[in-house]
């Protein structure tokens, strides 16, 4: 559920957002080589499934019950439960060398609980890759003199948006939960007008 208001999937295919996150995902999650991982948020699996496929055991949750049915039905390497970023979810599965959450944090009322939620799933050491859509200055007065900003901060989209992160907030949340920042990427068009960014935090040993 997001915000009481489940985010319906229905079908398999590849996210849009996909298209500019998937390849700085890979190659990050390339340099760290994980053998393991938990994704919060997984969707309908679609991203899951292909990091099954490099031989990365997966574990996931995912809060929509439609996501979680097309994700069994099509991508049976991945175990996908329906869960929260809310959950306990280090007592039910463990910690994990990396944690992966795309797009998720931007959508949740509670997102310190979120934060600590990743930090208590990762191994000493472990690495947590966490994408939301950038905001920055520049971007903000682009979209404001474009007059999009109703359209991108739309108050009528059920179970949208409702936090919109910069670096630095993004930073501060995830400090705050004990993890280091050691990277942030932004992802999709030029830097400061970038459509998302990938953060790159890590639990001290």
């Amino acid at each position: 559920m997001m915000n009481g208001k489940e985010y319906a999937y229905h079908a398999s295919a590849e996210g849009w957002a996909n298209g500019y996150l998937l390849g700085p995902v890979l190659r990050e999650i390339a340099r760290i080589k994980p053998d393991r991982l938990f994704e919060i948020g997984a969707g309908n699996g679609y991203i899951a499934s292909r990091l099954a496929a490099t031989g990365i055991e997966v574990v996931a949750i995912e809060p929509s019950q439609s996501g979680v049915a097309i994700a069994r039905q099509c991508f049976p390497a991945v175990r996908m439960d329906v869960g929260s970023a809310y959950d306990e979810l280090h007592a039910k599965y463990g910690t994990f060398p990396l944690v992966l959450s795309l797009e998720v944090v931007e959508h949740l009322m509670d997102p310190r609980r979120f934060a600590q939620t990743v930090f208590n799933l990762l191994e000493p050491g472990g690495c947590a890759l966490i994408s939301t859509p950038y905001h920055g200055y520049s971007k903000n007065l682009a979209l404001a003199l474009s007059g999009k900003m109703d359209a991108h901060f739309s108050a009528l989209w059920d179970g949208g948006h409702i936090k919109f992160w910069s670096i630095p907030t993004i930073s501060t949340l995830l400090t705050e939960a004990g993890m280091v920042v050691e990277n942030v990427i932004r992802v999709g068009r030029v830097p400061i007008l970038a459509k998302s960014m990938l953060v790159i935090a890590r639990r001290p040993h």
